[in-house]
């Protein structure tokens, strides 16, 4: 399964500012920390929070099968995952539902899985993102920042607090 790398949720700048430096000496470190503090954002609320592209491998069982990853945005290619046998059109259906879950059902018994591709991401961009998740990021790349030498113990309640309202769970 291939759903991509988590894109920055917050630009250099902003949390350049957050975090208090003025030169580009620590820009290496303070990079490395958004696109860890962006990988827990999403992991934590079980969405994709920029919109990227994904590249899935599900079963062909011929019942619904969920993308996991959600919100699914598009899904624009189905395909056969060992590629002997091409499918068409009339050999799937896909759906996106009111949630933004993505559905594959193949109809085709000659075919194992299937490799699904499309996109994914509650924005299009870092400008779309919900402020209480670009907060949540902020904080905890300062926590992050402040405690890299392993003296700052939990990241603040207050960032989980502010991700909580759009954290999904899943009970399968």
């Amino acid at each position: 399964m291939n759903p991509g790398i988590a894109l920055p949720i917050v630009t250099m700048s902003e949390a350049q500012a957050y975090v208090r430096i003025e030169t580009g000496e620590e820009e290496a470190v303070l990079a490395g920390l958004i696109r860890t503090a962006s990988a827990l954002c999403e992991a934590f609320i079980n969405q994709v929070v920029i919109a990227r592209g994904y590249s899935v491998e599900l079963p062909a069982t011929g019942s619904w099968e969920r993308v996991p990853l959600t919100p699914v945005r598009s899904i624009d290619l189905v395909e056969n995952g060992d590629a002997a046998i091409a499918l068409t059109a009339s050999d799937y259906s896909i759906d996106i539902d009111s949630s933004g879950d993505g559905w594959v059902r193949t109809f085709r018994a000659d075919v194992q899985g299937v490799r699904v591709s499309g996109s994914a991401g509650m924005a299009e961009d870092v400008n779309g993102v919900p402020e209480p998740i670009r907060q949540g990021v902020l904080r905890l790349v300062a926590h992050l920042y402040s405690s890299r030498d392993g003296e700052g113990g939990e990241a603040p309640a207050a960032v989980t607090a502010s991700w909580r309202p759009y954290r999904r769970l899943r009970l399968s």
